[in-house]
């Protein structure tokens, strides 16, 4: 089968389209025709060999996670009607950015005839994430909400989420077109967070109050400054790391100004603990209460471009990939 594998750790040009293996199913899994791959900030970041204490993969290895397609067979104890159904799931560990992939068969979810398969893939990986903050964050109705990295996949969820739950959005991003679609998705205040100065306008927008909930998806120093707009008694998800590492703050001053953060590890343990499912997802994205923006499809022989353009901020909303 034709699958794209990075060959060594290093900058998107280690990616190569190849003959691989094809995988065979195991106990409770199946094997999907995958047609369509969503592509996230992370995979741009383990290309490059971070964060290794995270992911345990070493070159070479086929990359992508989440997928849509058709499933072709299961493996033992796994019902056949699972047998020729269009689904999303993800795959086991990586390896979906290929012809064929594996899936545990507990893991999957028949996409809604409500959805085409863009649209579900789109959503899939970004919704989860989105909707388990949701059911953490404080309620958001009539709060001051800042949303960083506000165009990204998820960023434009939270933004849609919290308009619908009437919140005050303000929405971070970086350069106009990206603003605009902030803006079309619900935002009250759009935000040039390569301005300097940035978190002077986002008090600007609160009368000076800072913000009561922050979900911040950016990372790195922009992080840290969007830690310092939430006043004190907020809420803050340091959930996004495309700036350099996730947001880096003070335990000391979020607990002397009784500031809730919740880190990454903090929303792995989360995920345990509430039962949010890929049929929620797929529900309120039929709904639409969740709608997905796709700016590029790649295909499979451009996902080193894909990679490349995900690292440059190239692109207003998602990328996915064709994979046949």
């Amino acid at each position: 089968m034709r699958a794209a594998v990075v060959t060594a750790f290093g900058d998107p040009d280690v990616i190569e389209v190849q003959d691989w293996p094809e995988p065979v199913a195991g106990p409770g899994q199946v094997l999907v025709d995958i047609e369509l791959t969503d592509l996230i900030f992370v995979e741009t970041a383990i290309r490059k060999g971070a964060h290794g204490n995270f992911f345990d993969v070493k070159p070479p290895y086929v990359p992508g996670n989440s997928f849509g397609g058709k499933v072709r067979s299961v493996g033992p104890d796994v019902d056949e009607k699972w047998v020729g159904r269009t689904v999303v799931g993800r795959t086991v560990d990586f390896g979906g950015h290929a012809e064929l992939g594996v899936a545990e068969a507990t893991e999957l979810v028949e996409v809604p005839a409500e959805l085409d398969l863009q649209t579900a893939v789109a959503v899939f990986g970004d919704g989860f994430t989105t909707l388990l903050l949701e059911q953490l964050a404080p309620s958001l109705q009539g709060k001051e909400v800042l949303i960083t990295a506000a165009a990204g996949g998820m960023g434009v969820l939270l933004v849609q989420l919290a308009h619908q739950a009437g919140a005050h959005v303000i929405g971070a991003a970086r350069g106009q077109a990206k603003l605009d679609l902030v803006k079309a998705q619900g935002a009250d205040v759009v935000i040039d967070y390569s301005v300097e100065g940035w978190e002077k306008l986002v008090l600007e927008a609160t009368n000076g109050a800072g913000v009561d909930v922050a979900f911040e998806g950016a990372g790195g120093q922009l992080g840290a400054t969007a830690f310092g707009t939430v006043k004190d008694g907020g809420w803050i998800s340091a959930h996004g790391a495309p700036s350099g590492g996730f947001a880096a703050f003070d335990p000391a001053e979020a607990e002397r100004r009784g500031i809730t953060v919740k880190g990454i590890m903090d929303l792995r343990a989360d995920t345990r603990a509430i039962d949010i499912t890929g049929e929620d997802v797929m529900r309120r994205a039929a709904q639409g209460d969740l709608v997905p923006v796709v700016d590029r499809t790649f295909p499979l022989d451009q996902l080193a471009e894909a990679h490349t353009a995900v690292e440059a901020r190239a692109l207003v909303g998602k990328a996915l990939i064709r994979i046949q």
